[in-house]
């Protein structure tokens, strides 16, 4: 399939190259083929036409007082032509017979071409190119009248043959075909050298891009190239890389919803059990309870990110913005989880920086949904500092929001892929792996900046930037 591939991009590219050339070469050779015979013929018949005209002004000048005295002198003038070897000097009578001429063979004859009637008829000078009627030979004549008392008595003819002017002109289209053919072999050399350089890379990335779209991803092709194939290959391997990672979350995360999924329906399958058993001993009824509570609103989250995620695939995740105090619902998250991480052990300090906050554009509860989940990650992954500092603070116009923990931190080779979708790099913690996604795109929805970094001393630091007006 790809050597038939390229064949037809050889044969396309050939075609729609070479055909205009080859269609501009014929036009060349014709055009200066007619030219160079027009040239040739137009410079032979005004050589002919003034030496005639010069011949027979001088032969009229010495006049003629008889037939007699004419054949003389047309003998006399014969006699001394000097151009005979490519020249044939003929008189003609006034019965369009030669009576004398330079090749004694055609003495006698009736040429019968019409230079000779236009010259004896007319009285006009005559031209003819063409087939002699007596020989056949292709010649060129130019007869001029001969006066005698203000009438035509005789002509003055010119002959030439043709055979080496049109050898001539052969050798130069010959030439001229000759160059054109190198010309269009070096154009078809440059095409093939073009098409092996440029159409068989092509068409071998296609042929990589067709295989990475059924299902080989992650491909690479070896680049050979400094040019613009070489920076087409890259964004194919690039993006190869890209699909293959990108298939590799996907399953990571699949498999890390369905335990996501399974372990708090197994929780709550084995407590309904119990449940129903007839359990009766009210502690152990609350607990199972409580458990039940504690799964399902897990689930509950779970779904909440996936539909939240799948409106974001779909572009249908909007924003409700109204005016919202941006300060007080991020302390009210300070307070809840405050409470729930204490349970654990778990520090959480608030700085208010001192700041009264005026209500800002924005999604009262999409950001809430932020501060949760920020605070939820920092609990997971940087719990066994025991310590997480939150703060609230304004610079340029702009609300800066902070959460730190003091946990192991994220590898640095990992810190540009934390906010993509199913990415959970090394992390053994529990989740779905879009939740930060999710986070960054409500955030630059809000025309803000979602920063992940790890702090100086350790532990991760999350910075929310939001525009105080509208941006």
């Amino acid at each position: 399939m790809k050597k038939m591939r390229i064949q037809g991009l050889r044969k396309r590219w050939l075609v729609n190259s070479m055909g205009p050339i080859l269609l501009l070469m014929i036009l060349v050779v014709t055009v200066y083929s007619v030219g160079i015979a027009n040239y040739y013929y137009t410079g032979m018949r005004t050589g002919l036409e003034t030496r005639a005209k010069e011949a027979t002004d001088t032969f009229n000048t010495y006049g003629m007082g008889s037939y007699s005295e004419f054949y003389q002198m047309a003998y006399s003038y014969t006699e001394a032509f000097n151009d005979k070897d490519y020249l044939e000097l003929q008189f003609i009578n006034s019965s369009g017979r030669i009576l004398i001429s330079t090749y004694g063979v055609t003495s006698g004859l009736t040429p019968g071409t019409p230079d000779i009637t236009d010259a004896l008829v007319d009285g006009e000078m005559g031209y003819y190119h063409g087939a002699d009627l007596a020989t056949g030979q292709n010649i060129m004549a130019v007869s001029a009248p001969l006066n005698f008392n203000g009438r035509v008595v005789g002509a003055m003819r010119y002959v030439t043959s043709m055979d080496k002017v049109n050898r001539e002109l052969i050798l130069n289209t010959l030439i001229s075909v000759v160059v054109a053919f190198v010309a269009l072999s070096m154009v078809y050399f440059s095409n093939m050298v073009f098409i092996k350089n440029v159409v068989e890379p092509v068409a071998e990335v296609t042929a990589t891009a067709k295989s990475i779209s059924g299902g080989s991803y992650g491909v690479q092709l070896v680049n050979r190239y400094q040019d613009e194939i070489g920076e087409l290959i890259d964004s194919i391997n690039d993006m190869s890389m890209k699909i293959g990672q990108s298939e590799k979350m996907k399953s990571e995360f699949i498999s890390s919803v369905s335990h996501e999924l399974r372990t708090p329906l197994t929780a709550i399958n084995g407590w309904g059990e119990t449940l129903l058993a007839g359990e009766s001993d009210p502690e152990e009824l609350r607990r199972g309870v409580g458990i039940i509570l504690k799964e399902s609103r897990r689930l509950t989250s779970l779904v909440e990110e996936l539909l939240d995620f799948s409106r974001i695939e779909d572009g249908r995740f909007t924003l409700r913005v109204e005016q919202v105090d941006v300060q007080a619902e991020f302390e009210d998250t300070i307070y809840t989880y405050q409470a729930l991480l204490q349970q654990e052990g778990i520090i959480l300090n608030y700085d208010d920086g001192g700041v009264e906050l005026a209500p800002i554009p924005g999604d009262g509860e999409r950001l809430r949904q932020v501060f949760c989940n920020v605070l939820d990650n920092a609990s997971k992954h940087g719990g066994s500092g025991k310590r997480i500092d939150a703060s609230i603070s304004v610079s340029d116009n702009r609300v800066n929001l902070t959460v730190r923990d003091y946990g192991p931190g994220i590898p640095e080779e990992e810190l540009p892929y934390v906010k993509q979708k199913f990415y959970k790099g090394s992390s053994k913690a529990r989740g779905s792996g879009i939740g930060l996604a999710v986070c960054d795109e409500i955030i630059r929805l809000h025309n803000g900046d979602f920063t992940i970094a790890n702090a100086e001393g350790g532990g991760t630091l999350v910075t929310i930037s939001l525009p105080m007006g509208n941006n």
